[in-house]
């Protein structure tokens, strides 16, 4: 038996709606600007390439932070486990501290800022910038890949129905 679909004229309310309900894993970016460290909490961020190895994502063109990373020519994209909850929100909080005494972080020799709890830290370098309607899509070159520890054990961070969750070990078989 087939579902039956409504087909609807898209809006901007009906389309938030489709994508609160697709989950989406939990990333900071963090790039080094004229007036320092900035950062921000991401959840459009999607692999493009293994060979070479590339990324995507996109920010909202309202964001200062945002304006930063997209005028940076490198920064650091950290994929979140459920652990590092405090870091995501306290990233997609205006406003907010981001790299104060409650940050784990230090400069790489590069100077983009490494979350030193992210299990995995990615420098990337920017191709292609590509504006969008009230955001910007970026791709970028991963240059580097650190990991902290083995990843065995981390249960992801997802972001679904505007709240974030841990997913765990249980998963759907055929």
């Amino acid at each position: 038996m087939t579902a039956s679909m409504d087909h609807v004229v898209p809006t901007a309310d009906l389309f938030k709606d489709a994508f609160r309900a697709h989950p989406a894993g939990i990333a900071v970016i963090t790039a080094l600007g004229a007036g320092g460290p900035v950062g921000l909490t991401a959840s459009s961020v999607t692999s493009v390439s293994a060979e070479p190895p590339v990324l995507a994502f996109s920010v909202s063109t309202a964001s200062a932070s945002a304006a930063v990373l997209v005028d940076a020519g490198t920064m650091v994209v950290h994929l979140l486990g459920a652990d590092q909850l405090g870091i995501a929100r306290l990233f997609a909080t205006r406003g907010a501290d981001r790299f104060g005494p409650a940050t784990a972080w230090h400069a790489l020799p590069t100077g983009e800022p490494l979350l030193t709890e992210a299990p995995w830290a990615l420098r990337c370098r920017i191709l292609h910038r590509l504006p969008v309607g009230g955001s910007m899509i970026l791709a970028a070159e991963v240059l580097s890949i650190e990991q902290a520890g083995d990843d065995a054990g981390i249960a992801p961070l997802v972001y679904h129905n505007r709240s974030y969750h841990r997913l765990d070990d249980q998963s759907l078989m055929d």
